[in-house]
């Protein structure tokens, strides 16, 4: 029986890019503005047109801005669709895609948040081609050196970082398609029931 060599480059991108082509990207088509803004509770975090936040920071560049503290309160706030997939979108995907792949620069204080489920589901397209194309030009031997100073554990390889990422993922864009699904529960309709 010969062994066969695993090509660990496609093994790690396959475990988000299946799932998103597969489940998480089929499940976000048809996102409304009222489901990226809506919340289940008073007082969000969220993205929100600037100057009508609450929260102690609000950062972002553009015409709306994200909600954060420093430390964060226990227990942290409820977060939106609009939180959850600017986190994703910027700290997730596009200051790693910077850090690591030569993606522009990008921060919470100066990325340009969306107003609108469309263009942010525009935005996280961009930011999870650019990543994987980031991955994919990896070689194994880059997958196993240290990621550096950019991340929290400098030493681990760039591999674990790409596990880390994909798992981010995974986790939060879960946690976007149950909230579509509590949307869809509280605001029964019809229409929204056919989707």
């Amino acid at each position: 029986m010969s062994r066969k060599e695993i090509d660990w480059n496609q093994t790690l991108r396959e475990q988000i890019a299946w799932h998103w082509a597969n489940q998480l990207r089929p499940r976000l088509e048809g996102l409304t503005d009222d489901e990226y803004f809506w919340s289940p509770v008073p007082n969000p975090w969220s993205v929100w047109p600037r100057g009508k936040s609450t929260a102690p920071i609000q950062a972002g560049a553009g015409d709306f801005t994200i909600d954060f503290a420093f430390p964060e309160p226990k227990p942290a706030p409820f977060t939106t669709i609009a939180w959850r997939l600017g986190h994703v979108i910027v700290g997730v995907l596009a200051v790693r895609s910077a850090n690591h792949f030569g993606g522009p620069p990008a921060s919470y204080e100066t990325w340009t948040y969306a107003g609108t489920a469309a263009e942010a589901l525009d935005q996280l397209d961009t930011e999870l081609d650019r990543w994987l194309a980031g991955v994919r030009g990896l070689s194994e031997e880059e997958l196993r050196r240290p990621i550096g100073e950019t991340e929290a554990f400098p030493e681990a390889p760039m591999a674990a970082l790409i596990q880390h990422i994909h798992r981010e993922l995974i986790h939060h864009l879960a946690e976007v398609c149950l909230l579509r699904d509590l949307y869809l529960h509280t605001h029964a309709t019809t229409e929204g029931a056919q989707r």
